[in-house]
């Protein structure tokens, strides 16, 4: 990530465009933030709804088991994916945005479990783009194409795709195409690389090698994709052609391989963990595009701010959160925020998650029963929320508009 003064750049255009829209909102006597966080339970099947402000139990909705939880990009819907019992829950989260240029505005309604229940073999990965969203079943290989306005009008009926044979894959809609995982001939083996298909199902251009490809995320309008041996940037292809896919090597920065990803939103750029004990800066199209940066220990979840574009968290086993500054590539804070939690053991064991809702990072804390709230500013704890079972994964939606 040595592009820092570009990067710079396109932080303040953005910052430049956040201060009109708020300006825009200020203007309406009426304006209000909020915010909820969804907590999925580790020992039983049920979601529950928080309001993130005053810590009060909106709702807990009972589903078959603990699932990963996954917002749609506008933050109205929530994907409970609960692969083990071939089911995907959709929640309705009860915020609305609607952009209006200058300003937003909210609608607040109760939370709710839709009686749409998608379902398939064994249903995974849910990845949004282009205002499509699409499920991949790890089960069959197949993706379920849809829009997310379709979940909540009664309108759904999603497209229905084959791109190959049974595998733990990934779909990522791009325009008029997916790009998608193509697995190895013998089932037992890790997936062997990425291909472009289009709506019809029909594969364009060649294989791009990713082996064992996991991971995805989406910054501006590129996809990046983990592999073992690097990372696979996709771009739009020009006048609505298939997108370009790019295998960039991860060769220089030693031993270890990105496998999960997340994408930027003021800036364009890619966080992705590199081993156990790292993490890497991925700048798309820069002269030097990737940049380590070492952790005091082992990982166990980290979060981007999508208002503070320069923020990103990152938790250690120890208990310690840190602050990383994007443009510098440099830890600036860390602080203890919870006990030890050892990464030793199941990857499925009840450690702690991240979000971030507003000003506020929400870290659940399952031995402790809590979700923690601490300042994006300060890095300090405002308040704790008690939640009932184990609380686990947890996601944030919300923002900040006018009300009529």
């Amino acid at each position: 990530m040595t592009c820092i003064s570009s990067v710079t750049t396109r932080l303040w255009a953005s910052a430049a465009v956040t201060v009109l829209a708020t300006g825009g909102a200020m203007a309406h006597d009426d304006a209000e933030s909020h915010y909820r966080l969804f907590v999925g339970d580790h020992a039983e099947g049920i979601v529950r709804a928080i309001d993130a402000e005053s810590g009060e139990a909106l709702a807990a909705f009972e589903i078959d088991m603990t699932p990963a939880l996954t917002p749609s990009a506008s933050g109205r819907t929530l994907f409970a994916v609960q692969g083990d019992v071939g089911k995907v829950a959709v929640i309705d989260t009860g915020i609305a945005l609607e952009d209006h240029g200058d300003h937003a505005d909210i609608m607040v309604t109760d939370p709710a479990l839709l009686d749409l229940v998608l379902t398939g073999t064994k249903p995974a990965h849910v990845v949004e783009g282009s205002g499509q969203i699409a499920l991949f079943d790890d089960g069959t290989g197949d993706v379920t194409l849809f829009a997310e306005s379709t979940l909540l009008d009664g309108s759904f009926a999603p497209v229905m795709l084959s791109p190959g044979a049974a595998h733990h894959g990934l779909a990522a809609p791009m325009g008029d195409y997916l790009v998608v995982s193509v697995p190895h001939e013998d089932p037992e083996q890790p997936r062997v690389g990425l291909k472009v298909i289009d709506k019809a199902g029909a594969q364009v251009g060649e294989v791009v090698n990713c082996p064992a490809v996991h991971g995805q995320a989406q910054s501006a309008r590129v996809f990046a994709f983990g592999c073992k041996d690097g990372v696979v940037i996709a771009t739009p292809g020009q006048g609505g052609a298939a997108p370009v896919l790019e295998h960039v090597p991860t060769a220089e920065l030693g031993e270890g391989n990105v496998s999960t990803l997340k994408g930027g939103t003021a800036l364009q750029f890619f966080l992705g963990n590199y081993g156990s004990d790292a993490v890497v800066l991925i700048e798309p199209g820069s002269a030097a595009p990737f940049r380590k940066i070492d952790l005091p220990t082992r990982r166990v979840d980290f979060a981007l701010d999508p208002a503070i574009a320069r923020n990103a968290y990152i938790l250690t086993e120890d208990g310690q959160l840190h602050l990383l500054d994007v443009l510098s590539g440099k830890i600036t804070q860390s602080v203890r925020v919870t006990e030890p939690y050892s990464m030793d053991g199941h990857w499925r064991d009840p450690r702690p998650r991240l979000a971030v809702a507003g000003d506020h990072i929400a870290i659940t804390d399952p031995l402790q029963g809590l979700v923690r709230l601490i300042s994006t500013e300060t890095l300090t704890e405002v308040r704790t929320i008690p939640v009932e079972g184990v609380p686990y994964t947890i996601t944030a939606v919300g923002g900040s508009g006018a009300t009529h």
